[in-house]
């Protein structure tokens, strides 16, 4: 994320929004909240074109809060670089500020491409070297302790979890689970998954 936050007034005109998108070379401004729980709003140049420009309107005359969007989305600063892609893409945004309890700083595709390490540390290949471990871990729990063991289900349930991550990082479905595999093998292994409610 980008620490060096632009805010703006709801108030301001929105001619004085754009010289200071200019002036900070940003293209996006954090509208400030009035009171403490009030909701954090965003101004982006897309605003600006869409609403002001393609109209022809004055841009003197308007102000922040008629073109804003209010509330923003906004991002927790503990998200992964591939969720926070993967909102922007399902919300058509470019730009988000990052908030848990205050403005910490505000993300944009910009900063994605730029800052992060997708290109050398792809999630889904970390995740698939996750499952492969975890799977690992399972069968010599089961070997160990019983293919109908709670220890046994618990071992396949931290697999699965893993896979249904990397389904959804895929947009995949699962057509079969690593668990459902090695009940081929195991068949009374299921038993050991029915839990008492």
């Amino acid at each position: 994320m980008t620490t060096d936050i632009v805010t703006v007034r709801g108030s301001t005109t929105v001619a004085e929004a754009v010289q200071l998108m200019k002036d900070k070379k940003t293209r996006a401004l954090i509208v400030e909240r009035r009171e403490s729980d009030d909701a954090y709003g965003i101004v982006t140049e897309t605003d600006v074109t869409y609403k002001v420009v393609a109209f022809g309107l004055d841009p003197k005359a308007m102000r922040v809060y008629e073109i804003m969007s209010k509330p923003c989305i906004v991002v927790n600063p503990d998200l992964c670089v591939e969720y926070i892609a993967r909102l922007f893409a399902n919300t058509g945004i470019h730009f988000a500020p990052v908030i848990k309890d205050t403005l910490l700083g505000t993300v944009s595709v910009s900063d994605i491409l730029t800052k992060g390490d997708f290109v050398e540390r792809p999630r889904s290949l970390l995740l698939e070297d996750k499952i492969q471990e975890a799977i690992e871990e399972a069968r010599a729990t089961c070997a160990e302790k019983g293919p109908r063991s709670p220890e046994c289900a618990s071992a396949w349930d931290v697999v699965e979890e893993l896979q249904a991550e990397a389904a959804h990082q895929k947009a995949e479905r699962l057509h079969q689970t690593a668990f459902e595999e090695y009940c081929q093998d195991n068949p009374d292994a299921p038993e050991a998954r029915v839990y008492d409610t």
